[in-house]
Formats: C-alpha cells, structure tokens, sequence
C-alpha cells in the first residue's frame, strides 16, 4: 500500500511542478503583449545597423600591394585581382579589382585578413539591382562609398 501512495504523491509533485512551469510560461507570454509595436516605413526610414553588420565591401585601390591574400582567404575565389610584376621594382602592380557581389556571402575574411587594412565594411546593406549583372563592382564601385 505504501509503495502506491507515494506513487501519488510523485504524481502530485509532477502535476504541481509542470503547472507552474506552464503558469511562469504564459505570465512571460502575456508581458509581451504589453510592447507597443514597432514600424519602420522601409524606404523612407532605414534600419539603425549594429557595428557587427557586414555590409558591402569598401576598397582602396591605393593602398592595395596586390599580395591576394583576399583571394586565398575566401570562402571561393571571389576576387579578380589583375596584377602584374614590374620588372624595375621587384614588386606586383595592381591593375584592376572587381567583385562580384552575386558570388559574395560577406563572411569578412578579406577584411580581416588584409595585412594593410585596404578593406573595410560599410553600413550599406540594400544592394538590390534588377540586373545582376550590376553587382559585378570594379574598383571604382567598390571606392565609392565612405568606410565606418
């Protein structure tokens, strides 16, 4: 007999316990309907960004040395680096850069690994285009814009 009663009294215990656990559980559900909501006319008014957000690429093609770090480090071959080694100074000559942002998932590895910092992450997140072909950004493109 005594096996059976505390058998109810675990029972008890469960059924108490789990209809706390449900009454904590709505009381946080009904705070939040409390909040008033918040609407943000989406062309007019932008979405403040927090300082973590990897939007499009800044470049400057000045200060690039054409080491193609950024390419090794991507997640794919992202980057067309066109460069070529001056034969007087033992050095590689940057041509021209372009990315295509169709290709990019902005992971920020050539940000991050750049060893002169000619990368930065900008602020702009819309690069909507009704031709895809425009988010192929040369090196002109990709300086336009200002840097954080």
């Amino acid at each position: 007999m005594f096996p059976m009663v505390t058998g109810f009294m675990n029972y008890g215990h469960q059924t108490v316990r789990a209809s706390r656990y449900i009454g904590q559980s709505f009381m946080i559900i009904l705070s939040h309907t409390n909040r008033l909501s918040v609407k943000i006319q989406y062309p007019y008014e932008k979405l403040i960004t927090s300082e973590r957000l990897c939007g499009r690429i800044h470049f400057e093609f000045d200060k690039c040395i054409a080491c193609e770090v950024c390419i090794r480090v991507g997640l794919i071959d992202l980057p067309v680096v066109d460069c070529r080694l001056d034969i007087d100074i033992p050095k590689k000559r940057l041509l021209n850069y372009s990315i295509d942002f169709r290709f990019c998932i902005f992971c920020g590895n050539c940000v991050e690994y750049c060893p002169i910092n000619s990368f930065s992450l900008t602020e702009e997140y819309e690069l909507s285009t009704y031709d895809r072909n425009e988010l192929n950004y040369n090196q002109i493109a990709l300086g336009r814009y200002q840097c954080r």
